[in-house]
This record gives C-alpha cells, structure tokens and sequence, in this order.
C-alpha cells in the first residue's frame, strides 16, 4: 500500500473506530495512562497499528474475528522490524476486563522506560 493510500486508511480508521477501540482509545489519550502519549491509527511500514507510544516504541493491537494468528504473526514481525514491541488483546478483553488490559499496559511502559 502507498504512503498516501496508507494515510488515507490510517484517517478512516480514526473515524471508523470499534466500539474496544474506542473504549481503549478514552483510557489512553490524553496522557492518562502513566502520563505516556498515544497516538490511534499510526502506520507502521505497510500496516496501520491500533494504538502505538512511540517514544517507547510500544503497539497496541487490538484483535476482533477478522484476525488470524497466521496473519497477526506477520503483522507483529514487520512491526517489531520497525524497532516497536507489540502487545495484542481481544476486543473481547478490552470490553469486558478494560482494568486488567490496562495493568498489562501500564506493565509494558514500565518496562519500556526500564523501571
């Protein structure tokens, strides 16, 4: 996919978020999470991540029924490629246990800044 068409996508994404991203998204902008920025919809090399923190080189991926493990495995490799770390989560999770995906994501920026 071009960069422009990417862009395009990536913009779509924004408006058209599922009803886990946008519970996520309410939780982690606006520095909430551990003062850490996040941006919704970043591309990365030919894909558009969820979320990502990119002064801590964090992902946030969030699956629904269209993933595969088959496709999500590449998906992570490419992006980890790019110097990111990935952590992925059903939507599933993000609805109906948003704390616990939340400890999990406060766990990854602590390690990401070494404490």
């Amino acid at each position: 996919m071009g960069e422009g068409k990417l862009t395009r996508r990536a913009r779509s994404l924004r408006r058209d978020m599922t009803e886990a991203e946008r519970q996520l998204w309410s939780r982690l902008r606006n520095r909430q999470l551990e003062n850490t920025k996040f941006v919704k919809q970043f591309p990365v090399g030919p894909y558009v991540a969820d979320f990502a923190a990119r002064s801590l080189g964090l992902v946030v991926e969030l699956d629904g029924g269209q993933h595969s493990e088959g496709k999500d495995a590449a998906r992570t490799k490419l992006i980890e490629e790019h110097g990111y770390r990935v952590i992925r989560f059903w939507n599933n999770d993000v609805i109906e246990n948003i704390d616990g995906v939340l400890e999990t994501i406060v766990r990854e920026i602590h390690i990401a800044r070494g404490q």
